[in-house]
């Protein structure tokens, strides 16, 4: 693996050796490392098994993000595109701070001026993973298409490969796609979203700074990103008045946001198994009976 960053770093433009190699917690899909050299400090990604543009579409992601110019994310210096699933390293800035009183303030204050970034369509084109699975995209003219075509259908169709669809969840589920266009608005703005803010995926950087990272973006209705940040916490109330300041949120967002949330819960039941099932009975018996 050292050999691997090494080879890296110098495809990211730094040829001196490496001093620091420490391995230090990322997340449960890649190995995760701190590394300096006389040049610079990295915060690297490695995978020995990834499909060719993973890395490129995270890098993707952040770029999109940065060039919105409303929150800062980390530079990439360098990604790899693997053949046949083989090993890849995706080089990036080291990040480091400590979160700030006004912290969470600022976060909710700039992810609403990200939010007002916006496209003609929604979706993305390109696919992209949210966890280790592929999120397929594509251009859509109207949200709930997109949502229920790239979102909730895939999601559905991999539940019931791996038998985690009793009879009564699969029909509820069935009616519930179906009815989308009762409760989603069929043309919101089509934000960029982050697409997978949970309360891991940002960090305080110099001066408290917030950054946001490992993106799964897409352009969609911003309340869909809300909702996942209120599914699992790691976002404090100043996050969220501050954010309703700058972009205020429908009052219809409090009729969607379950339907929002569903998406993520039958992620973690595809991932995780049927712990979560009974959050998305929970969901499906609130829209459905």
């Amino acid at each position: 693996m050292r050999e691997l960053i090494q080879a890296a770093l110098a495809k990211a433009g730094d040829n001196q050796e490496i001093n620091t190699f420490k391995k230090i917690s990322g997340g449960d899909i890649n190995e995760a490392f701190q590394v300096t050299t006389s040049e610079n400090s990295y915060f690297i990604k490695a995978n020995q098994q990834v499909p060719r543009h993973f890395f490129q579409m995270e890098a993707k992601g952040l770029e999109l993000i940065r060039a919105t110019e409303t929150i800062p994310t980390p530079t990439v210096y360098h990604y790899d595109l693997p053949e046949n699933g083989g090993p890849g390293v995706m080089v990036m800035e080291w990040i480091h701070g400590t979160r700030k009183d006004d912290t969470g303030e600022r976060l909710g204050r700039q992810l609403a001026a990200m939010h007002q970034s916006q496209h003609d369509y929604y979706g993305l084109d390109g696919d992209t993973f949210v966890g280790t699975l592929t999120q397929p995209n594509g251009w859509y003219e109207d949200w709930p298409s997109y949502y229920r075509e790239q979102r909730l259908l895939p999601q559905m169709k991999l539940a019931d490969s791996q038998s985690l669809l009793h009879d009564g969840r699969r029909k509820r589920l069935e009616q519930l796609i179906t009815k989308l266009d009762e409760w989603l608005p069929k043309q919101p703005g089509a934000s960029l979203l982050h697409g997978d803010l949970w309360g891991g995926n940002w960090m305080a950087g110099p001066g408290g700074q917030p950054y946001l990272i490992d993106p799964s973006v897409l352009y969609g209705d911003r309340s869909f990103e809300l909702a996942f940040t209120e599914l699992f916490g790691g976002f404090p109330e100043d996050f969220y008045n501050a954010y309703n300041e700058g972009y205020p949120l429908p009052d219809s967002y409090v009729d969607r946001k379950e339907i929002y949330q569903l998406f993520y819960l039958l992620v973690h039941l595809n991932l995780f198994g049927e712990s979560y099932g009974p959050s998305v009975d929970r969901v499906l018996q609130h829209y459905i009976g």
